[in-house]
């Protein structure tokens, strides 16, 4: 892939949700929502300080996450729908 985040950006690949609740009930595309959990891509340098102090991300490329449900811009690269959001609109890392 030839792109890479820059500064505190991070790039996220969103888990498709399960299509079956725990009960067996199959749930529609259209009555499905967006997942919350993405595996992240690729992250960008770090963020800058006032003093050009550059302080690395806290995730990295092949972590799980959880973030909030309106985070981030929706592109497509390379044919692939993926998310670019900064940092802080991740709200933790999964196990």
């Amino acid at each position: 892939m030839g792109f890479r985040p820059l500064h505190d950006r991070v790039l996220v690949r969103r888990v498709e949700a399960d299509a079956k609740t725990a009960g067996g009930i199959i749930i529609p595309d259209t009555a499905k929502e967006k997942p919350q959990e993405g595996e992240v891509v690729a992250v960008g340098g770090g963020a800058k300080s006032e003093e050009g102090k550059v302080t690395p991300l806290d995730v990295k490329a092949g972590d799980k996450i959880l973030f909030g449900k309106w985070s981030g811009t929706e592109v497509k690269i390379d044919g692939e729908d993926l998310i670019i959001m900064k940092e802080s609109d991740i709200l933790g890392i999964v196990g």
